[in-house]
């Protein structure tokens, strides 16, 4: 049946007692209207597929929801493409398949598991960044869909939430994804080029005064943090480690444990920040802070820390950070009031370390070396090569022996 179409037609036109009717539309070529029995309308297009040369028909959508001016332009569209030798139900077909494998979700498991956890020792960190702060808003939509303004307004909301210094640490996370699409040719350019950092940062000069280090000392393995993580919190602060690095310690990597004055702690280059392997001298408390991790530990386990989420892996850092938070309410007496105005971080205790060696005249070669920064003169990067170890634990023996009087002292 074919006639020409109107809306007043199309809305007269009475569903049929069984199957359906469909009727050609004769001012558009190809367009047909459909009604069926249960009085569903809708819109098809009618062609011959360019390479078989069979009758094929390819749906347009529902009536009402498509008017007939928004059908017969589709229709139009689509005998184009039968013109140009396309079949539009494999090209639709096909777009379907794309945009599964297009979406941001997509992109993010790719450059997770062929960028990050292949190169970077943050991968765990990104995973979470993006799992956190970007899934939950882009997970289904198409990567080179995704704009500049996109960008600005995911990492404003984390500015307007608090978090400034989170909110850069996301766009520049979010560009590496993009820089990756660039570098395996899925994208033409990167919506985050060039765009300035959108939170204002502090520069970070956080330090623990006396009665704050004593609070921590005591809080750390008390509840709502549990003794495994707080002691790993006290370890960074007896070593000046990075929380990451206290949180995955392999029982490997410690020498002479049961030796005092002897032992000691080596940092392989797999898990330092920089790629250098670190020689960490243990003092007497933070030896016997690891044995007392040690303790809470089957036979079995490799790690000092075991994940309680994560089959034969360590803690993570984030613990670390997570447990400084929840001490906040539990810190007591004097350092009550500094410490909720400014709540400290994991990182903040390594910033304590420094400061507290500079204030015991330990010298900067020594500090860098206890550090593990990355010399920055020729010929300590390429020609010298000592350790410090015996330094090294000359100044940290000195830092755990003033942290002991620090603790003795009344609250």
């Amino acid at each position: 049946m074919a006639r020409a179409l109107t809306d007043s037609t199309i809305k007269g036109i009475k569903a049929p007692a069984s199957g359906r009717v469909e009727i050609a539309d004769l001012r558009c070529a190809g367009l047909s209207f459909r009604i069926t029995a249960a009085g569903v309308r809708s819109w098809s297009f009618r062609f011959r597929d360019p390479v078989s040369g069979r009758d094929a028909r390819s749906t347009i959508g529902h009536y009402p929801d498509i008017s007939l001016g928004d059908a017969r332009k589709a229709a139009d569209g689509l005998r184009g493409k039968v013109a140009e030798g396309v079949n539009p139900i494999v090209e639709k077909r096909r777009n379907r398949s794309d945009a599964s494998s297009k979406t941001f979700q997509a992109l993010a498991d790719r450059y997770l598991e062929e960028h990050a956890r292949r190169f970077k020792r943050s991968a765990d960190a990104d995973e979470r960044n993006l799992r956190l702060h970007v899934l939950p808003k882009w997970a289904k939509r198409r990567y080179d869909h995704i704009e500049r303004a996109d960008v600005i307004e995911l990492v404003e909301s984390i500015v307007k939430a608090g978090s400034p210094v989170q909110a850069n640490r996301v766009q520049a996370l979010i560009s590496m994804v993009f820089s990756f699409a660039i570098d395996a040719g899925l994208m033409e350019f990167n919506p985050c080029s060039r765009l300035r950092k959108r939170g204002a940062e502090n520069r970070e000069t956080r330090v623990l005064s006396d009665s704050e280090i004593r609070e921590f000392w005591r809080q750390a393995v008390l509840p709502p943090v549990t003794r495994r993580v707080g002691l790993a919190l006290r370890l960074t602060l007896l070593t000046g480690c990075r929380p990451g690095e206290a949180a995955g310690i392999n029982r490997k990597e410690l020498t002479d444990l049961n030796v005092a004055d002897g032992a000691g702690w080596l940092l392989p280059s797999e898990r330092s920040k920089n790629g250098r392997a670190h020689y960490v001298p243990l003092s007497e408390l933070a030896r016997s802070t690891l044995l007392s991790a040690i303790d809470l530990i089957s036979d079995d386990d490799d790690f000092v820390f075991p994940s309680p989420v994560e089959a034969a892996g360590p803690i993570t850092g984030h613990a670390l950070t997570v447990a400084m938070r929840r001490m906040k309410e539990k810190i007591k007496g004097e350092a009550l009031q500094t410490w909720k105005a400014d709540p400290p971080s994991p990182h903040d205790l390594r910033r304590t370390v420094s400061t507290r060696l500079s204030a015991l005249g330990i010298p900067k070669e020594d500090r860098d070396a206890i550090f593990n920064h990355t010399p920055t003169d020729v010929g300590k990067r390429h020609y010298d090569q000592y350790d410090r170890a015996t330094e090294k634990r000359r100044a940290l023996d000195a830092w755990a022996k003033t942290l002991d009087q620090i603790l003795r002292e009344p609250s």
